[in-house]
């Protein structure tokens, strides 16, 4: 098993997320994974910086970590050829370091160019030819793509890496393995689905399954539920709405009669360990192989929690996970 980190650029500046990296890899974090979104789900939340900006500065402050986005849309916001050009320039930075994480996108983000926000299985169709893309471009030369969404004419990476930049791809159910378990190097989800971790490897996808979990770590328990609360509870919707949704106050209203003790219920909270661990553990008995952690909370919030994590939380989950 390998444990992450999530640099949450929702709820912080870049200034900050820079400073987390390095704790996190200091803490003994394996790897470290980053949001990348135009708008953060809720006011309360606050920030939104452009993720590749600060992932390039993050490269060069780790030694040892894997970086990964969690996850890019390359269908509306960005072309895929763009992101090609930035995945390839993010990998040399990091010396390798880098794996692509690719997803379907969310209205709240891709809405922002003004091209509206097509049905899902369009969103599918359009993620599968970015990936054709994406990956031509990877292995070299000149690329030229006429398809029903893209078009590419005559582009080629000038500066990519001797390795080829692994793919890693977001995953909800039979149609979305059906088409990116057998051309990703990886899979990424948010719940702990054994459903979904048996139907990739069954569709031929390779064995590494990636997963992440909110948790509010804080010695008290009370204020880390009102901060999931405030700054989470756009999370109850899950992503067949939340992929809808347009901006903050949708969110805002889509949640507004979550009670607090529906987010505690989902979201292990306060500085009980050993409530963090069983709800980890959920991952890795659905046949996970990595697991990022979103410690929620702006700048304030992560110190306490890499100190914990360094002392207390990693040695547990590395211990319960090889029992």
């Amino acid at each position: 098993m390998r444990f992450g980190y999530t640099l949450m650029t929702e709820q912080s500046g870049p200034q900050a997320l820079v400073r987390h990296a390095p704790a996190a890899e200091r803490a003994g974090f394996d790897f470290e994974v980053m949001s990348d979104h135009y708008s953060p789900w809720l006011d309360a939340q606050g920030h939104s910086p452009y993720a590749w900006s600060v992932l390039g500065a993050v490269t060069q402050v780790t030694e040892r970590v894997e970086l990964m986005t969690y996850v890019t849309a390359p269908i509306m916001r960005y072309h895929p050829a763009v992101v090609a050009q930035k995945a390839a320039t993010v990998a040399l930075l990091s010396g390798g370091r880098f794996t692509l994480g690719l997803g379907a996108g969310e209205n709240l983000n891709e809405h922002v160019v003004g091209r509206g926000w097509p049905p899902v299985n369009v969103r599918h169709e359009m993620l599968s030819e970015a990936v054709d893309i994406i990956g031509a471009l990877f292995d070299g030369g000149h690329v030229n793509h006429v398809g029903r969404h893209y078009r590419v004419d005559s582009a080629k990476l000038w500066d990519r890496p001797d390795e080829r930049v692994p793919i890693a791809v977001a995953v909800s159910g039979e149609q979305s393995i059906r088409r990116f378990a057998p051309v990703a190097d990886a899979m990424i989800a948010v719940e702990p689905s054994a459903e979904l971790s048996a139907g990739w490897v069954g569709a031929g996808g390779s064995e590494r399954r990636i997963g992440q979990i909110p948790v509010c770590w804080d010695p008290d328990r009370d204020a880390a539920v009102q901060r999931a609360h405030e700054q989470f509870r756009w999370f109850a919707g899950g992503w067949k709405v939340n992929a809808e949704l347009p901006g903050p106050a949708g969110f805002a209203a889509a949640t507004q009669f979550v009670r607090w003790e529906d987010v505690a219920a989902n979201i292990p909270c306060g500085p009980n360990v050993e409530g963090i661990v069983a709800s980890v553990s959920e991952f890795w008995k659905a046949g996970f192989t990595d697991i990022a952690l979103v410690q929620i909370g702006g700048d304030e919030h992560q110190d306490g929690f890499f100190d914990c994590a360094q002392h207390e939380l990693l040695p547990a989950l590395r211990e319960a996970a090889s029992d």
